[in-house]
């Protein structure tokens, strides 16, 4: 006598199959929303680090001529940069009574950063120094880019 044994196959089956399929496609529509905000507000920081000159450009002026008050800390006068208009492959930048502004650059594929605006307001410490915060009046607060 012959005993035949039979190997059951091993594998998954259709509804298995279709179960994976579909949990990674929840993961994926997850996923990639979260990684474009990620990716631009990466990109964004080079904005707010193209701010920083502006910023020792300010805090220089204010001890350097004793001020107390920043009316007339503004683009181009007291030995500040001038302004410089947002365009393409250009970052706008103005300073105006010791608020600094500044546009992203006008560029095509850069859809949703297109003249975004990062607003940073000075405040006197009672010690003189400047400290700086982000003002509200940017868009990129709403964007949740800064």
């Amino acid at each position: 006598m012959t005993k035949s044994t039979h190997k059951k196959q091993g594998g998954f089956t259709l509804i298995e199959l279709m179960i994976v399929v579909a949990i990674i496609g929840i993961l994926a529509a997850v996923a990639l929303p979260a990684y474009q905000n990620y990716t631009n507000r990466a990109t964004f920081s080079e904005l707010v680090l193209a701010a920083t000159p502006l910023k020792t450009a300010v805090e220089i002026e204010v001890q350097t001529a004793g001020l107390t008050v920043l009316t007339g800390v503004t683009s181009g006068l007291l030995g500040l940069p001038a302004a410089v208009t947002a365009g393409t492959n250009i970052h706008g930048s103005s300073i105006t009574a010791g608020v600094i502004a500044m546009t992203w650059e006008a560029l095509p594929a850069a859809g949703v950063l297109n003249g975004v605006t990062f607003v940073l307001r000075p405040t006197f410490l009672p010690s003189g120094a400047l400290t700086w915060e982000v003002d509200g009046t940017g868009t990129c607060v709403a964007l949740n880019l800064c």
